[in-house]
């Protein structure tokens, strides 16, 4: 990467650009040897994947220069671009690969190719590995087909998990339990939980549901040689007896019961499968809406936990009205089931509600414990301003 086009795409104030210009002309110490840096950012630095995401910026406006139907995908220097025409793409490979050396860069060959997402293209398998992810189209029938402005495609695209990764996957685990032949039960599940953990949180917004079984059973096949490794001259029936336990709901796990607590090994399918919703379109963290960013993510720095987690629960619905919370509103904490009536401060009790919702609420409580609770007496005051459902 060239500092000085790096430096002056930057734009910020004197100060930080000296502080980052002696950044990135320090050098580097190789086994003792130190040498100048006159190009690229420190690998692995805090700092060095902000700096790319700026050496980049402008890559999108460009592509759409070349064609307005094209899209392109960026996760720090991985880029995709997606486009129905080869000729379109081969372009916009053109344009980028000229735009790059302006900064210094260049694509690498060995990680750049064309791919078709539903048929084979240049002898090589249909679809395209990304961050990971596998995304490929498959044909089907009309009703699993995808649909664009009410026509049938003909296909359905799936992402899934890439079979390199699922590689990478299944051989750190066996290397934790090949290492973990003579430790005890309870230290190879606590090493083991946080990379399944991590490993099915990452995927769980894709189809991994099946990927996610044939890990489990992988790992139980990993798992019971370990075992028999361990007890040589002892049956199956004893070391299941020994190793797996009969949890309520989840069948036989590989837990282990020592000193009054268990301690047991989460399965990949353990993982709820969850889609990811897009961003609206113009949205922004910063735009002060923390009533939608709270219902996303369910926090937000302007809004107080318990608010946020409730807005996330209830996915963004007053549970009064049914309507959606809007940028604006004013909103109330609720208890289900009232105070004086025993009702506790505890999560299961709480919800949230527009003011106006809230007042509705609190009266027909006090109607009901005064025992003049009626049907023709019930006190219901729509929304004003009525909503319609919007996707978040």
């Amino acid at each position: 990467m060239n500092h000085k086009a790096l430096l002056e795409k930057l734009n910020t104030f004197p100060t930080i650009r000296r502080q980052i210009r002696a950044w990135l002309k320090a050098g580097v110490m190789d086994n003792g040897a130190f040498s100048e840096t006159f190009e690229g950012t420190p690998q692995g630095g805090v700092i060095s994947p902000l700096l790319a995401n700026i050496a980049l910026h402008g890559m999108e406006n460009r592509i759409k220069q070349v064609s307005k139907t094209a899209f392109l995908i960026r996760y720090a220097d991985d880029f995709v671009i997606l486009h129905d025409s080869l000729n379109v793409v081969q372009k916009c490979q053109q344009v980028i690969t000229k735009w790059l050396k302006g900064m210094g860069l260049e694509l690498k060959s060995s990680k750049t190719r064309l791919a078709h997402t539903l048929h084979k293209y240049d002898s090589q398998p249909p679809g395209f590995d990304f961050l990971g992810f596998t995304v490929r189209q498959f044909p089907v029938g009309k009703y699993q087909s995808g649909r664009c402005n009410g026509t049938i495609l003909g296909f359905k695209t799936l992402i899934k998990p890439s079979n390199k990764k699922l590689k990478l996957h299944a051989e750190s685990l066996r290397s934790v339990i090949k290492t973990h032949k003579a430790a005890p039960q309870e230290a190879l599940i606590s090493r083991l939980n946080p990379i399944i953990r991590g490993w099915a949180n990452y995927y769980s917004t894709v189809v991994s549901k099946e990927i996610f079984s044939g890990m489990d059973e992988l790992i139980y096949q990993q798992l019971r040689a370990w075992s028999k490794f361990r007890h040589p001259n002892k049956d199956g029936h004893w070391i299941s007896r020994r190793y797996w336990l009969i949890d309520q709901g989840e069948g036989w796990v590989f837990a282990s019961r020592k000193k009054d607590r268990k301690i047991r090994l989460k399965k990949h399918s353990e993982t709820p499968i969850v889609r990811h919703v897009k961003v609206q379109g113009e949205r922004s963290p910063y735009d002060g809406d923390w009533i939608y960013w709270s219902t996303r993510m369910g926090m937000h720095p302007e809004a107080a936990t318990r608010m946020a987690t409730l807005l996330k629960k209830q996915k963004g619905i007053c549970a009064h009205c049914g309507l959606y919370f809007k940028d604006g509103d004013l909103l109330e904490i609720d208890h289900k089931k009232p105070r004086s009536k025993g009702g506790k401060d505890t999560k299961d009790n709480f919800q949230l509600l527009h003011r106006h919702c809230h007042d509705t609420k609190t009266a027909n409580d006090d109607k009901a414990e005064r025992g003049v609770y009626d049907k023709d007496q019930i006190i219901e005051e729509p929304c004003e301003v009525k909503i319609s459902r919007t996707v978040l």
